[in-house]
């Protein structure tokens, strides 16, 4: 999909990817890589890290990773000082860590709330706030994955909803304030994506029919389709594009969550 732009598009540009080790943050990291980036991915699990470093690296592209959790700012600003160090300032900061689990309100804890708030939205931070001075030195960009739940309610999603919101609007806040440092700002809302692990979890109560009963096209994303948006986003090509929240869920925006909930609520247990 990628053979459509130049595969110079970002050519001896500096991405690091937050929670780059799998899924559609992984496919953004090669997607990036297949067009001549340069990427440094964090996560928290080393094993995972390294395959996917070496996935980046047989795309063609120079690749590192540092072991951080985004929940912790220092680990966080250690492992952009890597990036640094390696590659030089970053351009692009894709902030894709992320934590979920379905759960009824009234029974999700205190802990498990915070836990996701504190990935999406705390890591979010983390990331941006470290990379500051890096990107004022490029004029780059941030790209946050937010999710459907930032838009519209799911049952059994309220920490996501609120986390990925919070996402969203930290994202136009930045932009406003970011702006005339030249770093633009924007997320991407991703459908459901085909064979990632946040699907497998929703899955438990409403399967890959149930979603694709929800989207227009009437079929799930591939990772490729949503690496590629971000590839783009990032790129000159999006240039003049800051502050935007970039929908990519085949229309599932337009036809709502009500396929899914009536899906969770027939596989909840009655209280």
């Amino acid at each position: 999909m990628l053979g459509l732009v130049s595969r110079d598009l970002l050519r001896d540009r500096t991405v690091f990817v937050s929670g780059g080790g799998s899924g559609v943050n992984l496919a953004i990291a090669k997607a990036c890589a297949s067009v001549g980036a340069n990427l440094v991915i964090c996560g928290r699990t080393e094993e995972k890290l390294k395959a996917a470093t070496e996935e980046l690296e047989g795309c063609g592209a120079r690749a590192a990773y540092a072991v951080a959790d985004v929940r912790d700012a220092g680990a966080v600003a250690a492992a952009l000082a890597v990036a640094a160090d390696r590659f030089g300032p970053i351009d692009a900061l894709v902030c894709g860590a992320a934590g979920n689990f379905l759960a009824p309100a009234e029974r999700i804890s205190s802990n498990g709330f915070r836990a996701v708030m504190d990935i999406d939205l705390l890591g979010s931070f983390h990331c941006a706030h470290a990379a500051f001075e890096q990107l004022r030195q490029t004029r780059g960009t941030i790209l946050f994955v937010s999710g459907g739940q930032s838009q519209m309610p799911f049952l059994h999603q309220v920490h996501v909803a609120a986390a990925k919101a919070g996402v969203d609007q930290l994202m136009r806040s930045l932009a406003l304030e970011w702006g005339p440092y030249g770093i633009r700002s924007n997320s991407i809302v991703p459908g459901p994506v085909n064979g990632t692990e946040g699907m497998r979890r929703l899955a438990e109560s409403a399967t890959e029919e149930v979603w694709a009963e929800m989207v227009p096209l009437g079929r799930l994303a591939e990772a490729e389709e949503i690496g590629t948006m971000a590839a783009v986003l990032i790129s000159p090509l999006a240039a003049y594009v800051n502050g935007a929240q970039v929908v990519v869920d085949g229309g599932m925006a337009m036809s709502g969550s009500s396929a899914f909930n009536r899906a969770v609520t027939a596989a909840t247990p009655a209280s």
